[in-house]
């Protein structure tokens, strides 16, 4: 019989042993760690891949927006004036050099309420050039200068860009402060807030309200120009509601002054 040392198995079975079971450890890690990076990778696609399956929920409308493209208008006989800037809101009439014809430049949607936005709509149902940002350009003008006409007693300033029974009021008033002696020299330091706060169409008369918040420096003198009232160094805020007001059917593209209230 032929024995073999048994040193000689050791020799050869341990290193496969020890050789198996390190394999086996590193085929567990590696496992390991490509499923925690299956987990991490499926974390970060698949939630990327559900919010963009979902549809964007629009915010309910709040702003009037009037800045899209439009046709454009045929020109007028006259587009260029040299009096004074009336309440005028066909600005569709005066091509702008910045943009391309048949399109408005981008401007930024008006804040109103949904009962002004209804009135606006019905305006614009009867009068397709009417343009709610062209008006509230001409509303700050109109602002500055019916003041204006007011404070140096311009008569016909006022009677032409005001409804009579408001001119009527103005123009008393001028009559009292001259038969008073008194002089006023107020400033229009800022015009803070200018908002469409009404708008509505009866036919064929279209009225629009408009609240302005403004600073104004006022100063009273007497006769002798002595100071009686008020100082320029020191703004006063002034709230203002104006009620303006258009027949459709008329070819002048004018607003008058309406109405005027303390706002």
């Amino acid at each position: 019989m032929i024995s073999f040392p048994p040193s000689r198995w050791c020799v050869v079975v341990g290193p496969r042993v020890e050789l198996d079971k390190a394999v086996t450890v590193e085929i567990v890690i590696l496992a390991m760690i490509a499923a925690f990076l299956g987990l991490r990778l499926y974390a970060v696609l698949g939630r990327r891949a559900e919010q963009g399956d979902e549809q964007p929920q629009r915010e309910p409308q709040s702003r009037f927006d009037m800045s899209g493209p439009v046709q454009p208008n045929p020109p007028q006989a006259n587009p260029v004036q040299s009096n004074p800037p009336r309440l005028n809101d066909r600005s569709g009439d005066r091509k702008d050099e910045r943009a391309p014809q048949g399109t408005r430049p981008a401007r930024e949607p008006l804040a109103v309420l949904p009962t002004v936005e209804r009135g606006l709509r019905e305006i614009i149902a009867v009068d397709r050039r009417f343009d709610p940002h062209a008006f509230l350009e001409g509303a700050r003008g109109a602002y500055g200068i019916v003041l204006s006409a007011f404070w140096r007693g311009d008569k016909d300033e006022i009677a032409k860009l005001c409804d009579a029974d408001v001119a009527a009021g103005f123009i008393a008033a001028i009559d009292e402060r001259v038969a008073a002696g008194e002089v006023i020299d107020n400033r229009l330091v800022r015009l803070n807030e200018v908002v469409i706060t009404g708008a509505s169409y009866a036919a064929p008369y279209a009225r629009i309200m408009v609240r302005f918040v403004a600073d104004i420096a006022a100063i009273t003198r007497d006769a002798q120009g002595h100071v009686v009232a008020g100082s320029l160094h020191d703004a006063v805020e002034a709230r203002d509601v104006w009620t303006f007001r258009r027949n459709i059917n008329s070819s002048d593209p004018d607003w008058l002054l309406d109405e005027t209230d303390e706002g």
